[in-house]
């Protein structure tokens, strides 16, 4: 049975306006369920981001708990930034870019362009606008701040009620093997690189020596539905399961786990999971991504598109519920909360 990712992965191993997130905001058309279920989320970037947008549309914003990957974090100018956190802040506040799905809309770039003709680093771009966030974050961590109380402070300034908490005020960061053997960070793969060179293994360096942040076990442990948002289970997923309870405390509850599969007819909609499950050796499909899952998510949600998956998700002992999972706008993010939480229910 493929297993969840622990610390190392071997590969022989078998878009819309401020939704109801922002604090006193209007509820979606349809307004939330009486009676909000308690909701626990595992989150990456911008799949996830997505996600959320329509989870608070139709539940209490106020009743989520979305716990979020950092194994991307990266320490760059002398700042700590935190891409997967500031994706689902900036989307949930209602002020991220909208193309790029990342990033603060209306952003200007006069310090990267001041720094690339100084000959500066700049394949790791930042706008104006969003350097203020990292400049505030870098600078309450030197205070003795935890990243999980920076990251409160950041919900409330931005009016967002979702409580957003990191995987760990540990530094786990994840590390990818390319196939010619050279190790290079995340950041380094994924934007440096484009993500366009294959992968030997991923590691989520220090997990084994990190804790969860506050909240995070009881967060699932309490939660009506835990949520698996679509993000790459590998890099996204992956490094939150490596925090060490995590995983143990998932399993307990697995029966209202319920997963969406980021992979939708053998591709990802963005993003290298596709690339990255076939590399380490797993199916790059909704049934591989239930293998993958399959000892601590009792449902998985997939696409229409691969109905023909069914048996094969429910062979792998994982329930398998169909509907549309491409978020092309915010009533379909909606939709397909609603799916999740009737699922889970």
């Amino acid at each position: 049975m493929l297993r969840a990712p622990t610390a190392t992965l071997p590969v022989d191993e078998t878009a819309g306006s401020a939704p109801a997130a922002v604090a006193g905001g209007p509820v979606g058309p349809g307004g939330p369920r009486d009676g909000s279920p308690v909701i626990c989320a595992l989150a990456g970037g911008v799949g996830a981001a997505r996600f959320l947008r329509g989870l608070v549309e139709v539940v209490d914003p106020g009743q989520v708990t979305v716990v979020v990957n950092t194994g991307d974090d990266i320490e760059l100018f002398g700042l700590h930034i935190s891409p997967d956190l500031d994706t689902v802040l900036y989307t949930l506040a209602g002020v991220v870019n909208q193309q790029t799905g990342w990033g603060l809309a209306d952003e200007t770039w006069r310090v990267m362009d001041s720094l690339e003709r100084l000959g500066g680093v700049t394949w790791f771009r930042l706008g104006d606008r969003d350097l203020a966030t990292h400049c505030y974050r870098t600078e309450r961590l030197a205070e003795g701040a935890t990243l999980a109380e920076v990251t409160a402070e950041l919900c409330r300034a931005f009016g967002v009620a979702v409580r957003l908490v990191p995987m760990s005020d540990d530094a786990v960061r994840t590390h990818v093997t390319l196939a010619d053997g050279l190790e290079v960070g995340f950041q380094d793969y994924f934007v440096r690189l484009r993500h366009e060179v294959a992968v030997r293994q991923v590691r989520f360096a220090g997990s084994e020596g990190s804790t969860p942040s506050p909240g995070v076990l009881e967060a699932i442990d309490a939660a009506e539905c835990v949520v698996v948002c679509p993000s790459n289970p590998v890099v996204s997923i992956g490094p939150v399961l490596s925090v060490p309870g995590v995983a143990d405390h998932l399993r307990r509850v697995r029966p209202k786990v319920v997963g969406i599969s980021p992979i939708v007819a053998g591709a990802a909609l963005k993003g290298p999971a596709d690339r990255l499950l076939a590399e380490l050796g797993f199916e790059s499909s909704a049934a591989g991504v239930a293998r993958f899952y399959a000892e601590w998510v009792g449902t998985l949600v997939i696409d229409e598109s691969d109905a023909g998956l069914v048996d094969a998700v429910e062979a792998a002992g994982v329930r398998c519920v169909v509907a549309p999972t491409v978020m092309s706008s915010p009533a379909r993010a909606a939709a397909l909360a609603r799916v999740v939480l009737d699922a889970g229910s």
